[in-house]
């Protein structure tokens, strides 16, 4: 799924559209990614493809599953911005207009996953991103600390901070998945969250 000729069939096969999908590959291989990698922009565009039909175009949304972590920079608060200027100056030319402003629209949305009732492009990403959360336990915890690898430069207890931040933010969703074929992993992520949680709040007090 993270071939040249996948990309081709989203932006034609040109040579400009050649060297873009080289740069994004090259984006996902940055060393530093221990979640945010290649396995994981795999698995987006695999699980993309098995709920696109969904999508009211699904084209962009799979556009945005290879753009919604290309800029991952652990140092920064602005990936999904810096992500959808990505988005935008890499596909220029390539894509019509309305479908890549949908593509930016998509990327930023990532930051909270919290798509509207009715988006189902949205829900499509949304619900292709976050299904990490809903594997078995033995699966969660090489997430959790694949990205707890990620932000190595913090302290545990700034990372313990930010961390519970995010968990709250996502438990606070009124639901994880948003589409009928997804809706039976909420359980699992939600149980999977509440045991991180309560491991990192046992860390800090």
């Amino acid at each position: 799924m993270i071939g040249q000729a996948d990309f081709a069939a989203l932006t034609g096969d040109s040579p400009a559209a050649r060297d873009e999908w080289a740069a994004v590959v090259a984006a996902w291989s940055e060393p530093h990614r221990r979640y945010h990698d290649l396995r994981h922009l795999a698995a987006v565009l695999g699980l993309v493809g098995e709920l696109g039909a969904a999508a009211a175009d699904p084209a962009a949304v799979a556009l945005a599953a290879w753009y919604h972590d290309v800029v991952h920079d652990p140092r920064r608060s602005d990936n999904e911005q810096a992500s959808a200027d990505r988005a935008r100056a890499g596909l220029a030319g390539l894509v019509p207009e309305a479908r890549l402003a949908e593509v930016e629209r998509l990327v930023l949305l990532t930051a909270g996953h919290a798509a509207e009732p009715g988006d189902t492009n949205g829900a499509v990403l949304c619900d292709a991103d976050l299904a990490v959360l809903a594997g078995p336990p033995e699966a969660y915890a090489a997430y959790a600390s694949a990205v707890r690898e990620e932000y190595g430069h913090l302290p545990d207890d700034v990372f313990t901070a930010g961390r519970t931040a995010v968990l709250e933010s996502l438990l606070e969703l009124p639901a994880l998945y948003r589409l009928p074929a997804t809706r039976e992993w909420e359980p699992r992520a939600r149980a999977n969250l509440a045991a991180e949680l309560t491991l990192l709040r046992g860390r800090a007090s």
